[in-house]
């Protein structure tokens, strides 16, 4: 049994009383600290909707009102990255359910807490092929952490308790609950349960690493003299990033990360080598090619990391720190494997390595190769005369803006901005695993109802932002102040990359020119601020321009059509052989 309550607390909530099962769910949602929703209604889940409004009337919960299903996934899956809260998204049946499949897909990939409510046809009629009726439960079981149908209202809180409890535990992801509209209407006793109030058997999330095996991990970074920390999206989840730097600086490691781990460790820092992988730093992708040791943490060796596996850190030992055994050792097996939470497994190291001598710097050859590399291969953002640069775009972001949250779509736009932008823990959102376009507009809006103090910023392509144009009204209706910046090549940017550079230049089916609308014109026909630059000259005053206007905003930049994003690891070879950086180290 988990509990996170006082016995006073339970003790209160014990009376019962005859609710509906969606009076149920929604009271059960406030329970779990819900604040905002985001959701589309129809006739399935009418009565969950029903039981909502005197809750959103009342100020209890803001429920977004979205313009498609998949803008509801997306934008709770931004609301989550961007605060570690769980998300909460509702569709209704039938196609409001598939719609949400994309986002919930999303979601998985990349670990992200999300409850996801869905109406269901009255329990007499599934299976019947009704109006409207899938088998949502069915569709998702691949991308879902979890998934429950509600057959008795009397069930509707353990298992929203339960929902919460999973999706936000261990190794993070999305539970469905698939609620019959009958459930919902339907009148029985309700005993409230609390958050954490919950007997899962077979669940119990492991939290500590094994102490012998921490000192197995620490008696080889003693011996290693060319380590190399891999940080993934695993240090972000259990929020890892102080204790990563007290490793880093105390046995003077270089640090490396994956899309999803951006922003575990300051860039700024010296010991920082940036992002590695197909569009990593040079530098970044030399260092995992001649490390002695590798320090996986909470990073699961996606094939965008490490190119061709067999010859990825192939002269390293590996550690793996991973909170889910399944990843550990699934691509490559680790001499020292230690699963736990990410953040508990370093505060073990970094006491027990307090007693291991540290009176010489045994990485300062390492380190001085390593700076070496970033010398003669830096990121730098190429300037024309007559046309804007797309990594330049993306500097003047980061100089305007340094502490803002950044949404990407993805493709080029995605790998310059994670090449480009030196962001916080948290303040860099996007699909990493499933690469989903589309996503960054809809996940911006969730992370700025999250945090509307903050700045909030989609960087966008002109293919990718098309996806889920529809989301400007939902930012007008609420005046959720997103900033939107599109890097406009009027292409299929990464689709053309490949095409030029391994199809022999066949363009098939990536030009976007034709029928492209005038974004400008778009966001004022939906009541927005909408504006275009295309002369470097007035890139710097239109991004202050956009920064500064109390309302969201989409800014159309037309880039350099043919620019291409470098470096890029060559597909089939290992990470030490890149595109755009010459021909030797």
């Amino acid at each position: 049994m988990v509990s996170t309550t006082s016995p006073a607390a339970t003790e209160s909530t014990v009376r019962s009383e005859v609710r509906t099962g969606a009076y149920i769910l929604i009271d059960s949602l406030k329970r779990h600290g819900v604040e905002h929703i985001f959701g589309y209604p129809g006739g399935a889940i009418l009565p969950i909707y029903d039981a909502l409004h005197p809750v959103v009337e009342q100020g209890e919960i803001e429920h977004i009102l979205v313009r498609h299903e998949q803008g509801a996934s997306h934008a709770a899956d931004g609301y989550a990255r961007a605060t570690g809260k769980v998300g909460v998204c509702f569709g209704t049946s039938g196609p409001g359910a598939t719609n949400l499949i994309t986002g919930i897909a999303t979601a998985h990939m990349d670990s992200i807490p999300m409850v996801v409510i869905t109406g269901q046809v009255p329990r007499p009629a599934i299976g019947t092929d009704a109006f409207q009726e899938t088998d949502i439960f069915g569709i998702t079981l691949p991308v879902v952490k979890h998934s429950y149908v509600v057959r008795d209202p009397k069930d509707m809180a353990r298992i929203i308790a339960e929902a919460f409890y999973i999706a936000g535990t261990g190794r993070p992801g999305p539970v469905l609950v698939d609620v019959p509209k009958d459930v919902g209407l339907e009148l029985c006793d309700y005993i409230p349960v609390a958050p954490g109030d919950v007997d899962i058997p077979g669940y119990k999330p492991i939290i500590g690493g094994d102490l012998s095996k921490v000192g197995e991990a620490l008696h080889l970074i003693s011996e290693s003299r060319k380590p190399l920390l891999y940080v993934g999206g695993g240090a972000i989840t259990s929020g890892a990033h102080a204790e990563i730097t007290e490793l880093a600086e105390r046995f003077q490691i270089p640090v490396t990360t994956t899309l999803m781990g951006i922003g575990a460790f300051d860039e700024h820092n010296p010991l920082s080598v940036g992002m590695l992988g197909m569009h990593g730093t040079a530098y970044a992708n030399f260092a995992v090619s001649e490390c002695d040791l590798l320090i996986a943490v909470g990073a699961r060796f996606d094939d965008r990391v490490t190119g061709k596996l067999d010859e990825f850190a192939s002269e390293a030992k590996v550690i793996h720190i991973d909170i889910d055994p399944a990843e550990v050792g699934k691509n490559r097996a680790p001499e020292v494997a230690i699963v736990g939470d990410v953040r508990h497994v370093l505060i073990e190291m970094l006491q027990g390595g307090k007693g291991l001598p540290m009176s010489t710097n045994p990485t300062e050859e390492w380190l001085n190769k390593i700076n070496g590399w970033k010398q003669k291969h830096p990121m730098v953002a190429p300037v024309y005369e007559d046309s804007i640069s797309p990594q330049s775009v993306i500097v003047e972001l980061d100089r305007q803006a340094p502490h803002a949250y950044y949404t990407t779509d993805v493709g080029q736009h995605q790998m310059w901005a994670a090449q480009f932008l030196k962001n916080g823990p948290r303040r860099w959102i996007s699909s990493a695993g499933l690469g989903t376009m589309g996503f960054g507009m809809p996940a911006a809006m969730g992370a700025k109802v999250a945090l509307p103090d903050d700045e909030v910023i989609c960087v966008s392509g002109d293919s990718s932002f098309q996806m889920c144009l529809q989301e400007l009204a939902t930012l007008v209706q609420y005046n959720i102040a997103v900033k939107t910046i599109i890097l406009n090549n009027g292409w299929q940017g990464m689709v053309r990359q490949w095409q030029q550079n391994f199809y022999g230049k066949r363009y098939s089916e990536s030009n976007m020119e034709v029928g492209m609308p005038d974004f400008e014109l778009l966001a004022k026909a939906f009541g927005m601020k909408g504006m275009v630059v295309d002369r470097p000259e007035d890139l710097s005053a239109a991004i202050a321009e956009m920064i500064a206007h109390d309302g969201p905003v989409l800014l159309d930049v037309r880039v350099k059509r043919d620019e291409n994003c470098y470096p890029m690891v060559v597909p089939g070879k290992s990470n030490a052989h890149m595109m755009g950086i010459g021909d030797d180290e």
